[in-house]
């Protein structure tokens, strides 16, 4: 994959020294609110991120959103300050939002603060479709800028008050380049073609909807190594794995932090009777056997007197899996490789599994009926159709 962009002078930002920029103005009060919208409001374009707590939280929730316009950031605290304002701006087509990578943004303030999108671009998307070898923000901003993210703000607590200088120029980082970015991506996109195909993909956005995950107790079957374990050993790996999530829920902390895969399979193998087999058996830290040693226990001693599970597979109405939709999803796969490969993007930016799958179980006789298939998008049908329907025809 070749990234065919031109490299300004490191540490910039749109013609001027990084080490100028001010610092972003921090939003924690409704005066300051007030401040921002009236500086904001009639930009007809701006930089939005966020910062959310989900690598401390079970309940995750946006920590911070951050915004740039020509000239000026601001990082908004929505833990302090009443954030409804923005949805103004966001919900605004005359205003275009610039994001990288759009969706869990856009999916996490839909979800806390009920906001309305139109007219985004999504910068990690340009860089995909446009075959960037590197397409996260960190390998951008350090290839194109020569400017250097700390790693250890990856995993920082956005939740925990008050922020500190080094958080606050992280977060401030993370929006001061997108402007500059999409108006080079813009151009590039233009000039080989494929404005249009990330359009339709820009397009998609808004619609995106958060829907809530209810825990899944058969959820234990993609945990590393539950395939290796027997039958009276994954029993005891499910009650584990819900009793994980019952006092993650309980602490509001992620389901890792109470203990993680490891510790788990470790515990469902050896299947220790008392406390001090769950350090000397199953390994596992002394702080986890103090705190959750006995509820532990109970959960083995559940999995022993349950019943066996059973993996349960994706089958058609009759109970077995289609071979028909199997071979031709497999034919799909092979040749979307083949046009990736052709164009240096990742499979996906062809065509999605998902897509792939759909028109695999549909099988469009023409153009009119893979274009009804409604998620493939016009571009994306003008460009693949032909060679779609062509190898489905020869496998009929």
């Amino acid at each position: 994959m070749n990234k065919a962009v031109n490299k300004p002078h490191a540490g910039t930002r749109a013609g001027h020294e990084l080490s100028s920029v001010p610092r972003a103005t921090l939003v924690t009060n409704s005066a300051g609110m007030e401040q921002f919208m009236e500086a904001a409001r009639g930009e007809p374009i701006i930089a939005v991120d966020t910062e959310s707590n989900s690598l401390f939280a079970y309940y995750p929730r946006i920590c911070l959103i951050q915004i740039s316009f020509p000239g000026a950031d601001y990082v908004i605290d929505p833990l302090v300050v009443d954030v409804d304002p923005l949805d103004e701006i966001f919900a605004d087509p005359a205003c275009q939002k610039i994001f990288h990578a759009a969706e869990n943004d856009i999916l996490g303030l839909k979800r806390d603060f009920g906001f309305s999108f139109t007219n985004i671009f999504d910068t990690m998307m340009a860089a995909r479709i446009l075959g960037w070898q590197h397409a996260g923000l960190a390998a951008i901003l350090e290839n194109l800028y020569g400017v250097t993210l700390n790693k250890k703000m990856q995993r920082t607590n956005w939740g925990k008050r008050p922020l500190d200088a080094q958080q606050l120029s992280y977060a401030q980082l993370d929006t001061v380049f997108l402007l500059d970015l999409k108006e080079k991506q813009e151009v590039e996109l233009r000039q080989r073609g494929r404005f249009e195909e990330a359009q339709e993909s820009f397009d998609r956005l808004p619609d995106l909807e958060y829907q809530s995950k209810d825990f899944d107790p058969d959820g234990f079957w993609s945990v590393p190594g539950a395939r290796d374990l027997s039958p009276k050993e994954l029993a005891v790996l499910r009650e584990l794995y819900i009793f994980r999530d019952q006092q993650a829920s309980h602490e509001d902390r992620p389901p890792f932090k109470i203990f993680d895969n490891r510790a788990m399979i470790r515990v469902a193998s050896t299947q220790p009777n008392t406390q001090s087999e769950l350090d000397k058996k199953a390994r596992l830290a002394p702080s986890i056997v103090r705190r959750y040693g006995p509820d532990i226990l109970n959960a083995v001693n559940r999995g022993k007197n349950a019943p066996l599970p059973v993996f349960k597979r994706t089958r058609n109405s009759n109970g077995r899996p289609d071979p028909k939709v199997s071979t031709r999803y497999n034919a799909l796969r092979k040749w979307r490789t083949s046009r990736a490969h052709e164009r240096g993007v990742d499979p996906d930016v062809v065509l999605t599994n998902d897509q792939l799958m759909v028109i695999a179980r549909e099988r469009p006789g023409n153009l009119q009926e893979l274009a009804a298939i409604g998620a493939i998008g016009t571009w994306k049908v003008q460009e693949y159709g032909t060679d779609i329907l062509a190898l489905l025809d020869r496998m009929d």
